[in-house]
Order: structure tokens, then sequence, then C-alpha cells
């Protein structure tokens, strides 16, 4: 059984190099040519280029390894199909659920390799493609993140942001502050919202206190119910610096969510990204999953090119329904758990499901 084992793996493991070495290929390939026109504009130097591109391999691995995976499986167990070596195993008593083992095996291995690839590598690496992005190509100045706020200068004023939310157009917890020429405080501006309407953003429930230049001491203070802000920043510009899952691991994510919860703000975005930060490598265990009931169903008749196209239905079949479930958790239309997890459960049931079917058979 082990001689038989090692067969099998060998042609998984062929077909799964190759496939991963393609896919990240082509995803750095269009992904240069969506942003060559910025580089060359921007006039960036080479190395830049290359630090870039490879800080974002590690991103890459983990979104294309499910397809990878699931194209390996197919032609693996394909490939058996086709050659009658898998009706002669079936012969000689081996099981279905004995032959998938080996690959089933491998495949929760590598999830879980994606898995310590996702919490401790990906994080760095997506902050260093944003702040190269950002600084090195647009320009744009640099902004400091911590855990839990935002930090960035706007003139003679420094904000503090305690959460940002760029799709609604909102800051949450903002705290502006003005210095004078030899950077003392002179003023400071607390807000528990801003939004951003007509073009410019306002603080709702404001609170403004005045200090002396020379000594530190507080003036004076007043209520307002709203005040423009002198930042020329769009909801946009807050994108990058937003706390996005890649850009932190889970724990990060729990301890923010918690955190921001128990002041009051609405984590629910957090929530449904930490959850995801376990599924998404799930997701390679189950395309091995689901891959071989089909490769059994097309396994006699099947080439490299209906692996592919198999390949490309289910693989974008599934982050399609992923996305609209990860939306709907966005929006508080699905609990977290079930926004992040849903899919997954749903195409480990329908490979199962068929697993099944193709043992009855």
């Amino acid at each position: 059984m082990k001689r038989i084992n090692s067969y099998i793996l060998g042609k998984f493991f062929q077909v799964f190099a190759l496939a991963l070495a393609a896919f990240v290929g082509l995803y750095l390939l269009v992904d240069f040519f969506e942003k060559v026109d910025d580089l060359l504009e921007n006039r960036v130097a080479l190395e830049v280029y290359f630090t870039y591109f490879a800080a974002k391999v590690p991103l890459i691995l983990v979104q294309v390894c499910p397809l990878a995976m699931l194209m390996a499986v197919f032609m693996t167990i394909g490939g058996l199909s086709r050659t009658s070596e898998l009706t002669a195993l079936w012969a000689g008593g081996v099981s279905l659920i004995r032959i998938a083992a080996p690959l089933l095996g491998t495949a929760g291995l590598i999830a879980l390799a994606m898995l310590l690839i996702s919490e401790n590598l990906v994080p760095p690496s997506v902050r260093a493609t944003n702040e190269i992005w950002a600084t090195r190509v647009q320009g744009r100045a640099a902004v400091v993140f911590k855990l839990d706020r935002l930090w960035l200068r706007e003139g003679d004023q420094i904000l503090n942001v305690r959460l940002a939310d760029p799709d609604a157009g909102e800051l949450q917890g903002l705290s502006v502050f003005r210095f004078s020429e030899d950077f003392s405080l002179v003023e400071r501006l607390e807000a528990p919202r801003a939004v951003y309407r007509e073009g410019r953003w306002t603080a709702e429930s404001a609170q403004r206190f005045h200090f002396s230049a020379k000594d530190g001491q507080m003036l004076d203070s007043q209520k307002l119910s709203d005040s423009a802000l002198a930042l020329d920043k769009k909801p946009e510009d807050f994108r990058l610096t937003r706390n996005d899952a890649e850009e932190l691991n889970f724990g990060q994510l729990r301890r923010l969510a918690t955190k921001l919860a128990a002041e009051g703000y609405n984590p629910r975005r957090l929530i449904v990204d930490m959850h995801n930060r376990l599924a998404a490598p799930v997701a390679t265990f189950i395309m091995a999953f689901i891959g071989i009931p089909f490769a059994l169903q097309k396994g006699r008749g099947g080439r490299i090119a209906l692996g592919i196209a198999v390949t490309l239905v289910i693989g974008f079949g599934y982050h399609i329904l992923h996305a609209v479930s990860m939306a709907l958790g966005y929006a508080g239309l699905l609990p977290p758990i079930l926004a992040a997890w849903s899919v997954n459960l749903l195409f480990l049931l329908l490979g199962l499901w068929l697993l099944l079917r193709e043992q009855a058979d």
C-alpha cells in the first residue's frame, strides 16, 4: 500500500507544483500589466518592481493554492481512471476511500501550511506592498497604522482615527490636533463620528478645545453640532489604511474587534474577516475533496483542457459564492461565522454527496 500511495502522490505533486507555479505566474503577469502604466508614469526604479511583486507572492500563494489543488487532484484521479489503473486498483480490493486517503491527507497538510503562511507571512507582506505602492509609486504621505488607531498628518494638523470605513464614507472616533509653528498644541477637536458629504468631511457632535501656545493651558472649549474639517482626503484615500484582513492576523483581528466593541464601535466587518482568516485556507482541503468525484465522472474522457475547464468553473464558482457570502456578512445579513464558512460547508457537503454516490455505483 505504501508503494501505491507513493505512486499516487508522485503524480499528484508533479501536477500540483506545475499548476501552482502557473497560477502564481499568471497572477503576477496580469497584476504587472494592470500596474505597469502607473509604474512607468511615476518613473519607479527597477528594484521597486521586483520588491513590490516579490512581496505579493505569499498572498498570491494562499489565494491560488485551492485552484492548484483542485487541478492536481482532478488530473491525478482522472489520469488513473483514463489509463484503467483505477479499475485495476478496485479489482485488487482497494477502495475509493483508500485511494483518496493520501490525497486528502496531503491536502490537509498543505491547507495547514497555507494557514501558517496566511497568519505569519501575508500580513507583513501586504503591509509592505501597500506602503511601496502608496509612498514610492503614488507619492502619498506615509500613514502610520497601529493595531487600534490610524495617524496621519494634514498641513499643521495631526489626525487620529479610531476606525475608518471608506465604503460608508465614515470616520469613527476622530481626534484632530492643530499645532503652532514651534509645534505647540493650540487646538484639539474630538468627534465620535465624521461623515463625507458633498465633497467635504463634517464632524458630528464635536467638541473643540483651545490651548495656550506658551504654556499649554486650556483656554476654552465649545460644543459644536457639526463642524467642517480641513481635510483634503476622500473616503477612498483611507482604503489602504483600513485594517483589512490581509494586513492583520487572526489574533490581531480578534483583539481589535473585542476592543472596538467594548468602546461602543461596530466591529462587524472585522469579525467577518477574523473568521475568514481560518476559513480561507480550508478551501484548499475542500477543493481536494470535491475534485475527486468530479474526476471520476469525467476521468475516462479527461484531457488537460477538460481539467483546466473544470478547475476554472468550480474554482471561480466557489470564489463568487464566497464573495457574495462575505458581502452579506459585512452588511449584517448573515452572522459573521456563517458568512465566512457557509460556502466551505456547502462545497464539502456537495463533495461528500458526489463521493458517496460514486462509492454506491
